[in-house]
This record gives C-alpha cells, sequence and structure tokens, in this order.
C-alpha cells in the first residue's frame, strides 16, 4: 500500500471516529509519515516545531494520545528509554530489537491471521491490530564475547 493510501486511511479514521481533521492533526500525521525510524515524543515534538511553531508541545502530546486511541499511532518501549512511536501500517507493525546495541531490525511478513482469527473467537473481542516484537542479539553483536 503506498503512502498517500495509508494518509487518507489515516485521515478517514479521524473523520469517522467523531473527531476532527484540524491543521495541526494533519501537520503532525504529515510529520509522523516523514519521520524515519521510532522517534521520540521529543524528537516529534522538534520536528512539528521545525514545520510549524505555532503547534505548542500540548498539542502535539494530545494528538500522539489521540493517534495512540484509534490505533494509528503506539508507543514502544525499550530498556533505559521513554516510549517511542511507531505508525502501525495496516493495523500490524514487527520487528526484533538488540539486547545489547538496542538496534531495531523491522520485518515485513506476518503469519498470525489465524492466531488473531482465534483469539477473537475464543475471547470475543475484536481486533484491530498488533505490534509484534522479538529480543536476541542482531549479527554484529552475537559474534561478540560475553555479550
Amino acid at each position: 500500500m503506498n503512502i498517500d493510501t495509508l494518509h487518507e486511511q489515516r485521515l478517514s479514521l479521524l473523520r469517522t471516529s467523531g473527531n476532527k481533521i484540524t491543521d495541526a492533526r494533519k501537520t503532525i500525521l504529515n510529520v509522523l509519515e516523514g519521520l524515519k525510524g521510532h522517534p521520540t515524543s521529543a524528537q516529534i515534538v522538534e520536528a512539528v516545531r521545525q514545520h510549524d511553531q505555532r503547534i505548542g508541545r500540548a498539542s502535539v502530546f494530545r494528538t500522539l494520545d489521540l493517534f495512540c486511541q484509534l490505533g494509528i499511532l503506539r508507543p514502544i518501549y525499550h530498556e533505559g528509554g521513554g516510549a517511542r512511536y511507531v505508525l502501525m501500517p495496516d493495523g500490524h507493525h514487527h520487528h526484533v530489537v538488540c539486547l545489547n546495541c538496542h538496534c531495531t531490525i523491522e520485518f515485513e511478513d506476518c503469519a498470525l491471521d489465524g492466531l488473531a482469527h482465534e483469539l477473537e473467537t475464543r475471547l470475543k473481542v475484536q481486533l484491530l491490530g498488533h505490534l509484534l516484537e522479538f529480543y536476541g542479539y542482531c549479527e554484529q553483536c552475537s559474534l561478540l564475547p560475553n555479550k
């Protein structure tokens, strides 16, 4: 799915959930879509400030919270740091985190559709997405003695 389609789906989700699509929210979404990796809230605030100085820190945090509630964005937590954020394309996201250097390796393939369906049936829930993290050692760190 291309970035324009994902962008429109995210705006549509805002609309259909009864939230207004304000200029600030559109700017924050554009900034998030342009950032690489898994930015911290401080990095997001700074990127938004560079794009539009009129958008305050509190507005950014409120929008991040709203995007998380809607499943557009998810916080991820790693040792020794605060939350980092990841956009949720197609409702799911996956990565491997190195326990030594803390690098994050993203991967696309997902074979969890069967598990998700089984959980919905067994637990009587409606799943909207998932975030899958594996922890271990990256190629470089696995070669180090006493990792």
